[in-house]
């Protein structure tokens, strides 16, 4: 068990939250109980994820989606009402972290991306501080661009769209979610591949006319990582429970 205020202050130095110029508030977004015996993690504090920790007699919901988007309706009505309904009713904390778990070299959302993939990381990219959010870096073993594919599907359990490029893939560049306005910068950087979740209209003809492949993995599907990451570490680190629930989302 570990008191509310403690976890939270914990994570958000371990991500340093503080440093992000984010789209939403970083760190606990609704408060629930006090103490915290039990964390549930997902991808996004969708309704089914929620019921799904009220089912699993949760405390804390960590997730990387979480609410209060800039820009979007401030009324809690419709599916917001439900959501944040439930929450309240069981008193369970919600904790979400967007740009700092994409970002964090161990726990986050590219590092873990990684990791599952193979790929060495060399380097950063991209806006955000630190070097950017992005990763780049490169396999020990070159594939061809179908055989990359294929290595994706099998890691992330879906096949990515693939938009072939010239050459093998040895170098690599890589940014989770709806990332896919950074392939200008990624084909600057000169590697062979980009991956993130999400494709444009536009994606397919930068990649094609900068001669790099692009794979569009989903944007559930590559970040599904990061706060498993995380909420196995506190767990760890505070002696607690901690399940990973997946809310498929084939987007």
């Amino acid at each position: 068990m570990i008191d509310l205020n403690s976890l939270v202050a914990y994570t958000d130095s371990h991500l340093e939250a503080d440093r992000f110029s984010d789209y939403c508030p970083n760190g606990l977004q609704v408060e629930g109980r006090r103490e915290v015996r039990r964390v549930v993690s997902g991808v996004t504090a969708s309704l089914a994820l929620i019921e799904a920790a009220i089912e699993a007699r949760a405390d804390l919901l960590l997730v990387h989606h979480g609410y209060f988007w800039r820009g979007e309706d401030p009324r809690i009505v419709g599916p917001k009402q439900r959501r944040l309904g439930l929450l309240l009713g069981a008193r369970i904390n919600l904790l979400a972290y967007h740009l700092p778990l994409d970002a964090h070299p161990l726990h986050g959302n590219n590092a873990q991306l990684a990791a599952r993939l193979g790929l060495a990381v060399d380097g950063r990219f991209g806006p955000g501080e630190g070097g950017g959010i992005g990763m780049h870096g490169h396999s020990e073993t070159p594939f061809t661009g179908a055989e990359f594919a294929e290595h994706v599907r099998r890691v992330l359990g879906r096949s990515p769209l693939h938009v072939p490029g010239p050459g093998p893939v040895r170098t690599v560049a890589w940014c989770t979610g709806a990332a896919q306005g950074l392939i200008d910068e990624a084909a600057r950087i000169g590697v062979d591949a980009y991956i993130t979740g999400e494709v444009s209209e536009r994606t397919v003809h930068v990649a094609r006319e900068s001669g790099i492949h692009f794979f569009a993995a989903g944007h559930h599907a590559t970040e599904r990582y990061g706060v498993q990451a995380l909420g196995a570490h506190l767990a760890e680190q505070f002696d607690i429970e901690h399940r990973f629930i997946d809310i498929d989302n084939p987007a």
